[in-house]
């Protein structure tokens, strides 16, 4: 489950070249990707792409539509020009379509609402920020806040469409508190540990704007050290070359 080379990361179906995106191909990610719910047909929102992973995956899923569409928007330039090399190397590069810019000035001009918008957000709110722009830019929330991803979604979430994700585990209960000002709830959360005994490190939401019952489960990803869980494997196969 490791790259094959420094900069490239070769998943089944798809590649993620990095050596120019600050923040590379990571657990959180491939784990949000997985398990989100991809409606038929689906529009889809990506916001904050980085590689175009996320983007690539929830292609791979919905790959079997000829309508499903995913936008996917990257505020750094040099992320954003490896995204794009990343889809147009990927065999679904005719249904992606990629922006460099800030999601706050896409979602003002955007004239459609997704079915699916989707995020693995920058979180260091106070850590020492790297000196490197596009590395504060990818690790930090300066540049999207929690508040910029609820105001989206009310915003361009379709009435019955989602909003997917995945947070250090006091950061998503922070999420969820503000994202009731906003009219959006959570509907389905899945608990992430690294190990049985572990604490829960991250926790992966979606929300919606129907209040309906949570269901909610708790995934543990290794049993022992490279030993993962029938859970995890049965959750993760169709991407990891080795799974």
């Amino acid at each position: 489950m490791s790259p094959k080379q420094n900069h490239s990361f070769y998943f089944k179906q798809f590649a993620i070249c990095q050596d120019q995106c600050a923040m590379k191909v990571g657990t959180d990610g491939i784990l949000l990707g997985a398990w989100v719910n991809v409606p038929d047909n689906a529009q889809i929102l990506d916001i904050g792409t980085g590689t175009g992973l996320l983007a690539l995956m929830l292609a791979q899923r919905s790959q079997t539509s000829e309508i499903a569409q995913i936008d996917a928007v990257e505020i750094d330039h040099e992320a954003y020009e490896q995204a794009q090399d990343n889809i147009q190397n990927s065999p679904w590069g005719d249904r992606i379509k990629i922006y460099h810019g800030r999601i706050q000035d896409f979602a003002v001009t955007c004239p459609q609402q997704y079915d699916l918008i989707i995020s693995n957000p920058p979180f260091f709110e106070k850590a020492y920020k790297a000196s490197e722009t596009s590395r504060t830019l990818a690790r930090h929330s300066d540049s999207l806040l929690q508040t910029d991803i609820l105001h989206i979604a009310s915003r361009l979430l379709k009435m019955d469409g989602h909003l997917a994700v995945i947070y250090p585990t006091d950061l998503a209960h922070k999420f969820l508190n503000k994202a009731r000002d906003f009219g959006l709830w959570c509907d389905r959360q899945v608990n992430i540990k690294p190990r049985l005994h572990s604490p829960i490190k991250r926790i992966a939401l979606e929300l919606s704007k129907t209040k309906f019952p949570l269901q909610e489960t708790t995934l543990t990803i290794e049993e022992s050290k490279h030993l993962y869980t029938e859970d995890y494997v049965a959750l993760v196969k169709d991407f990891y070359l080795n799974l």
